[in-house]
């Protein structure tokens, strides 16, 4: 078998709803639903965690981020880690990211959750305070932090000395919107000096009555966007491949849009009109306390919408960030359509399975709020896959529940190689599907009508999704052939005792299925 090549196109909180080709008639994707009208798309696809860095480490290692360690943003992926890139690297492919990354830290600056002294005992020395001695720390967990990267300009090409998980060729960016850092930011300065008095909320364009948080026009021009460097980066790396094809190639690419901010260039601003776009149904309903704490606090003023965290918008808001989400996404479609005619041009395209998938949703207006973190509802968990292959170039809707964690699995299949010991995915090709997947998710700083150190789990079937909050006793069932949009929840109903104890045993037999296998034994002592 002749292996083929890799393209993984990621974006980041984009919705599986989000797409044409999964239903949605406003949002403009003609690119993307090319891809998978000769392709598989997978429609129920769901993340292992919905938070940016732990579903990405469990995309690198097929591996839960209960496994794998990075249980939240702020825990780098270890390098002791395998990752299936490494794999590919290992049996001769060219590997190269170009984008975002984010499986270590993008900032310096004191955790949010911190070693707890306790009163009337002797700490031990700071490197036995972890369970672990080996820490995520240090130079090689510096490599996607810009405030630690020299200045001023110069090329980096020795900043991850040829092996970044896997990848011997990288060129990252960190952040979002046109906030975006890393290699990005040295190319923009170099093109233009002043970028910087073009970035941010505080330079941007009038709104022109697009008014909501996190919502400006960008004033930097679509020519030095972030979306625009990568797609630019992304085909000159295409156009070496092809020059030089002696090796198979993966080569990841990576656009953190449509994460908020929300904020499109201008030309792109005002492609669509809020006032068309429609309200998620469940909208005015949710029943869990943090729902009505975020929403007391809109109403009282007290509503902190300006960082990271889930937040209450008025239905005009909730319209105006669907419309700057899809303007978004729009400029990324186009920008694939310029990756995929490239891979055209370098006659690359019938040897290349091309990938698209996103780290995690939005709730986009679900129960009235943005964001995510806490909520698993659908938006959030499940995302968009697409997976086009010239090996089987006919249409095909997959509607087998599979988790991020097969992702790793499946290109490795693909390329004819075994997975390593301890990878947890399947290959979604040549296995049967489960009963239901796990998402996990555990918080690790502090947020308004929840507990702190939150640890969630829920489960997935094909009809039902049960969600089970160590701390505040919060839980959901939801039946999802009757109820798409999750708003009444059943949890705890008599009409449902029976389906929630299935449901709950079944997550607890697969929580004990994915418990770690790795290490093997090394002796029979």
């Amino acid at each position: 078998m002749i292996p083929p090549n890799f393209i993984l196109i990621m974006t980041d909180q984009h919705r599986a709803d989000h797409l044409g080709c999964s239903g949605n008639n406003t949002v403009r994707t003609s690119n993307l639903d090319a891809l998978a009208q000769t392709g598989t798309r997978f429609s129920k696809m769901y993340v292992a965690n919905p938070v940016c860095m732990p579903n990405r480490a469990s995309i690198m290692t097929g591996r839960l981020s209960s496994v794998h360690g990075g249980r939240d943003n702020g825990i780098p992926m270890s390098r002791d880690h395998t990752t299936f890139v490494d794999v590919l690297k290992d049996a001769g492919y060219k590997t190269s990211l170009i984008g975002k990354s984010h499986l270590q830290n993008f900032m310096s600056g004191p955790p949010v959750h911190k070693f707890e002294l306790q009163k009337g005992l002797t700490p031990s020395s700071s490197q036995l305070r972890e369970a672990i001695k080996t820490t995520r720390s240090g130079p090689h967990y510096n490599l996607e932090n810009a405030q630690a990267w020299p200045t001023p300009l110069m090329q980096r090409a020795n900043q991850f000395s040829n092996d970044f998980y896997g990848f011997e060729h990288a060129e990252v960016c960190t952040g979002h919107g046109d906030g975006v850092g890393g290699d990005y930011l040295l190319w923009a300065r170099e093109q233009d000096p002043n970028i910087d008095s073009l970035r941010g909320p505080k330079n941007a364009l009038p709104k022109e009555g697009f008014d909501a948080p996190q919502a400006f026009r960008s004033a930097v021009p679509t020519e030095l966007h972030p979306t625009t460097w990568i797609t630019d980066r992304s085909i000159a790396k295409l156009k070496e491949y092809g020059e030089n094809n002696s090796h198979p190639f993966f080569m990841q690419i990576s656009y953190p849009d449509p994460h908020h901010p929300f904020a499109p260039p201008g030309e792109y601003w005002g492609s669509y009109d809020p006032h068309e776009m429609d309200l998620s149904a469940s909208f005015h309903y949710g029943n869990l306390p943090a729902v009505q704490a975020m929403r007391d606090a809109l109403k009282d003023g007290s509503s902190i919408r300006n960082g990271t965290q889930p937040f209450a918008v008025s239905e005009g808001e909730a319209r105006v960030l669907t419309a700057l989400s899809y303007s978004m996404i729009t400029m990324i479609d186009e920008a694939i359509g310029r990756v995929l005619a490239s891979l055209s041009e370098q006659q690359l395209e019938r040897d290349t399975v091309v990938i698209f998938t996103s780290d995690h949703g939005d709730m986009m207006g679900d129960y009235g709020i943005m964001l995510k973190r806490y909520f698993h509802n659908q938006g959030v968990i499940r995302v968009p896959f697409v997976w086009n292959d010239s090996a089987n170039r006919a249409t095909t809707l997959n509607a087998d529940l599979c988790s991020s964690i097969d992702i790793s699995a499946t290109i490795l299949a693909r390329a004819g190689l075994q997975p390593f010991h301890g990878c947890q995915g399947r290959d979604l090709f040549s296995s049967t599907a489960p009963m239901g997947v796990l998402v996990e998710e555990d918080i690790q700083r502090p947020m308004i009508g929840t507990p702190p150190l939150e640890r969630i789990r829920t489960y997935v079937s094909d009809s039902w999704r049960i969600t089970l909050r160590a701390n505040d006793g919060c839980n959901e069932l939801f039946n999802l052939n009757d109820d798409p949009s999750e708003i009444r929840n059943l949890f705890g109903s008599d009409e449902a005792k029976e389906t929630q104890a299935e449901l709950s045993a079944e997550m607890l037999k697969h929580t004990i299925a994915f418990q770690d296998q790795s290490p093997l034994p090394t002796g029979r002592a």
